[in-house]
């Protein structure tokens, strides 16, 4: 039976802010088939639209999508509106046909790219007719290169022309530094997950009180300890209130005490509330939504919704395990502090430690898979979905699913 994968990928910004997307598509049937990363049809676009609802996936950003060479002069590409996607072309040969049509889909409205290619002089002077009907150009940070400065000559030329460039397989700090160096204004790839770690650096105290309070919330400790430790920090004591007058809790009764809120709310909407506070002010450097927060967010979504669907019956305290790898899966990222050291000030149990540094268990195996989700590494995903027997297509409504809570998580923070 034939199996549809569609992911999204984040393009990040010189700021580290999120600007747009990739679609991901591919469709197989049997693992052995490898890692495929298809240009799409018509029909997947078509299917894009109408049936996954683009504007719950995307929100207002706008999306790169592959397309070739047949789908690019079909006329069935002008009924695509031109609101969501980018079409990035796959390599191709220019000639007059390929001119008239950039020309025609530039003239209504369309934004056009080409797609991953190795920049030298010899491509720079074969897109040349084609340059004035461009608004990116996608570069593979995964090639080699043989002359960064030609490279960095090429981009100055490129954005003289009002093209954008934009670093794809951008995987660490090293690749980031040198596409931005290069002049790149756009980055594709989780460089922004990969922890840089630098000398002495620590997590400070307003992140480790953040943290204390977050570890005694999950661990049940008695609750006249947790209020104590919410008044001795009138700044988060503060963030709290403001927090259930924003609209999000309607109690009947007024509020007495900080111990009478902990009762009201709840221990893990509180633990889930403070872990927002932490990723909201990581990665961003300016006042928009944090990448690393709306990622946090796909994971806890996703380890739970994918451990409901293996174990039906799955108790509480083992969903609120599945949230806390999701959690911490990235927080070495915001403290950058060796994921070791933070667990082992907090004193975590070892089936999440088991989890994140060894796969092991089912938390284990479900934090495998939404890593190969992101990475879009499909032979890893039908090996899931076959272990476990479930559906063929669960695991793509299950990210479809997350991707639109996220939406909805960005749309309610970019509104307060």
């Amino acid at each position: 039976m034939q199996i549809v994968y569609l992911g999204r990928q984040p393009i990040l910004d010189r700021e580290s802010n999120l600007n747009s997307y990739e679609i991901l598509y591919s469709e197989g049937s049997e693992p052995e088939e490898g890692f495929c990363d298809n240009h799409l049809s018509v029909s997947v676009i078509n299917n894009i639209l109408n049936k996954f609802m683009t504007k719950e996936i995307l929100g207002d950003r706008k999306a790169f999508v592959k397309i070739d060479k047949f789908f690019l002069l079909s006329d069935l590409i002008f009924t695509i509106p031109t609101d969501f996607f980018i079409f990035s072309i796959i390599d191709i040969d220019i000639d007059e046909k390929i001119v008239e049509r950039f020309s025609q889909l530039k003239n209504k409205g369309y934004e056009l790219s080409i797609n991953d290619i190795i920049f030298n002089e010899k491509n720079f002077k074969k897109y040349l007719q084609i340059t004035s009907f461009l608004s990116y150009i996608k570069m593979n940070f995964n090639k080699k290169f043989e002359n960064s400065n030609d490279i960095k000559k090429i981009i100055e030329v490129l954005k003289v022309n009002n093209i954008k460039v934009v670093a794809t397989k951008i995987e660490d700090s090293d690749s980031y530094t040198a596409a931005k160096n290069l002049g790149c204004e756009f980055f594709q790839g989780y460089f922004f997950a990969k922890p840089k770690f630098f000398k002495n650096k620590g997590y400070d105290s307003s992140q480790a009180k953040i943290l204390k309070l977050y570890t005694l919330l999950m661990e049940n400790t008695n609750i006249d300890e947790i209020a104590t430790e919410f008044e001795q920090n009138h700044a988060i004591t503060i963030q709290l209130l403001q927090y259930i007058n924003s609209g999000a809790f309607h109690f009947k009764n007024r509020i007495s005490s900080i111990h009478h809120v902990l009762i009201l709310v709840g221990r893990t909407p509180l633990a889930q509330w403070l872990m927002l506070i932490i990723y909201s002010k990581s990665a961003s450097t300016s006042n928009q939504v944090s990448p690393l927060l709306l990622m946090v967010k796909h994971r806890t979504e996703l380890m739970e919704a994918i451990l409901k669907k293996v174990v039906p019956n799955v108790r509480s305290n083992t969903l609120g395990q599945a949230y806390f790898v999701g959690v911490l899966s990235l927080i070495d990222t915001v403290f950058s502090t060796k994921l070791e050291k933070i667990l082992e000030d907090m004193n975590v149990d070892d089936i999440i430690k088991n989890a994140l540094f060894k796969d092991a268990g089912i938390l284990g195996e479900i934090y495998t898979l939404i890593r190969d989700i992101e990475s879009f590494y499909t032979p890893g995903i039908s090996k899931f979905i076959e272990k476990h027997n479930l559906s063929v297509n669960i695991i793509e409504e299950l990210s479809i699913k997350s991707m639109q809570e996220v939406t909805t998580l960005e749309n309610h923070i970019c509104l307060k």
